[in-house]
């Protein structure tokens, strides 16, 4: 895909993103005591920041403990969403985190965890949404739709009155005592170790009968190690004829920029060759030097796409949404499942002190300059994410919502109870925690 600069980016940052990150940028002479520290992180907000312009004109960086905590502070002036709260502060868009583990995880799709995502399904309900191959959490015979019982030996309840949740994590090695689908109990001791996320877990091409081939991937996060994959899927979808795509994105939260970019050249390459795929707006400070245009390039497995439908839950983020938007203006997009999480912005990046300072830095959109979806993108089918199913299997609800509306143009009766569709926005109970390494965000992962 071709970017279109009205000058070149500055050499100091690297594009990250809520729609991607890319690479790891570079301090310069940054003097590494904890008021360095502060000083650098004051100063990068003020220059790159996308809401800068909120930011108070009187910080004292001697009023906060650590440069986490003044970041904290300054999230706190960023717009305020449709809740009243702060928005950067309250989705943990802008973040610091270990230079060294975030370079693993974009470049490699590795990080130390145990290798599962969850949500809360009910109260004190909490259930495995997936697994990634190979983990701990694999290996010691945790899966999909499970429910947690006991962590570390205590009831659910006792932890939400503790800790909470999400924090009972951190520990290692855990005691996990869950419940299977089908009843069954058991307890295991897992710890943490290194996991390697497969970017792409299943793919394949479906007859839909009537000479209809329809293309399916399951896409798990924006990393570069998706990057040679998609040749190796949409090169099959071609070679099958296939005209509709059904990208399954309900857990990914974002990542690269540079691969959002490579999949909207495979999605949109053929059809929308030279067209505007994105637009990228920095601060007014900012502006000139880096605001871009991305115009789709047509690859050699480019697939000539008719309709595009996209899996999506709240946790759909990002660079995930990016493309779905990105799509919209010069294809059918359908939307199946629940309202995506909101994110139409992104980071840039600077190394400092073996540290990584990811300031939202730019908003993104789509040729019809349509960006502001902060509540999401909505749903045109409504469907469940049964956790009692697997993903992308044929049973799947969202399998068959997405199947049955290529098949006759509507969202299937049992898709959207009650006639629903476009359905408005609604809290889970409680979202997996955001705040944290860029994994927990654009993976969902733990």
């Amino acid at each position: 895909m071709r970017n279109v600069l009205v000058m070149l980016m500055s050499a100091l940052i690297v594009v990250a993103c809520s729609s991607g990150s890319d690479g790891g940028g570079q301090s310069g002479n940054v003097e590494c005591s904890n008021r360095g520290q502060k000083d650098f992180v004051l100063l990068a907000m003020q220059e790159w920041y996308l809401w800068n312009d909120l930011l108070p004109n009187n910080v004292d960086v001697r009023d906060f403990a650590s440069p986490e905590e003044l970041l904290a502070y300054l999230k706190t002036f960023s717009p305020l969403d449709s809740s009243g709260q702060p928005i950067d502060a309250a989705r943990n868009f802008s973040f610091i985190g270990s230079a060294s583990a975030d370079a693993q995880f974009f470049g490699e799709g590795k990080f130390e965890g145990f290798g599962f995502g969850w949500e809360q399904v009910a109260a004190g309900d909490y259930r495995v949404t997936r697994v990634f191959g190979g983990s701990p959490a694999a290996n010691g015979g945790l899966a999909r739709g499970q429910r947690f019982l006991e962590l570390g030996g205590r009831t659910i309840a006792e932890i939400e009155a503790a800790e909470g949740f999400s924090a009972t994590f951190d520990t290692t090695p855990l005691d996990f005592t869950m419940r299977e689908t089908n009843g069954d109990e058991f307890t295991v001791s897992i710890a943490k170790d290194i996991v390697t996320i497969d970017p792409i877990p299943q793919w394949r091409v479906i007859d839909a009968g009537g000479g209809r081939m329809v293309g399916y991937l399951e896409f798990a996060t924006f990393i570069s190690t998706a990057d040679p994959v998609f040749d190796t899927v949409f090169a099959a979808f071609n070679a099958n004829g296939v005209n509709d795509v059904i990208i399954d994105l309900r857990y990914n939260g974002g990542g690269l920029v540079s691969t959002a970019n490579l999949l909207g050249d495979y999605l949109g390459g053929d059809v929308a060759e030279n067209l505007v795929f994105s637009k990228t707006n920095f601060n007014a400070d900012r502006a000139a030097a880096n605001n871009s245009i991305e115009f789709f390039d047509r690859l050699a497995n480019s697939v000539s796409l008719s309709r595009l439908v996209v899996i999506a839950t709240q946790r759909t983020a990002s660079g995930s949404e990016n493309v779905t938007n990105g799509m919209d203006p010069h294809v059918e997009v359908v939307i199946v499942g629940d309202r995506t999480f909101g994110k139409p912005v992104g980071q840039v990046g600077f190394e400092f002190c073996e540290k990584i300072l990811r300031p939202v830095g730019f908003q993104i959109f789509n040729a019809d300059d349509f960006g502001d979806y902060f509540d999401g993108l909505p749903a045109d089918c409504a469907a469940a994410d049964d956790l009692n199913f697997p993903v992308g299997d044929a049973t799947d609800p969202n399998m068959v919502a997405a199947l049955g509306y290529l098949d006759t143009g509507a969202c299937p009766v049992a898709a959207a109870p009650g006639g629903l569709q476009k359905p408005a926005f609604a809290e889970p109970y409680a979202r997996p925690d955001r705040h944290g390494p860029p994994w927990r965000e654009f993976a969902g992962a733990y």
